[in-house]
């Protein structure tokens, strides 16, 4: 019965420390986890990457919005956690 008990907590220890090692990474920007959640612009940039190499007529579209998120960057419009 000890064993168990024992083995419970660690397994809550090991638990515990995981969720503060991912809040940590959470909070550097490396990842989503709890409190920030992904914007769903990042969602279509992606396919439209993808979509550019299947269709390079779509290029334009993606320079577009890259210019338009280093103009933000440089004029410092961007949201907190989205610099890149």
């Amino acid at each position: 019965m000890l064993k168990v008990i024992i083995w419970m907590g660690c397994g809550i220890a090991v638990l515990l420390l995981l969720d503060r090692l991912f809040l940590y990474m959470e909070g550097r920007g490396w990842i989503y986890y709890r409190k920030k959640k992904p914007s769903s612009s990042a969602l279509s940039n992606a396919c439209l990457e993808v979509q550019q190499l299947l269709e390079p007529s779509k290029k334009y579209v993606v320079q577009i919005k890259k210019d338009e998120r280093r103009d933000q960057q440089e004029a410092g419009d961007l949201p907190p956690g989205e610099e890149n």
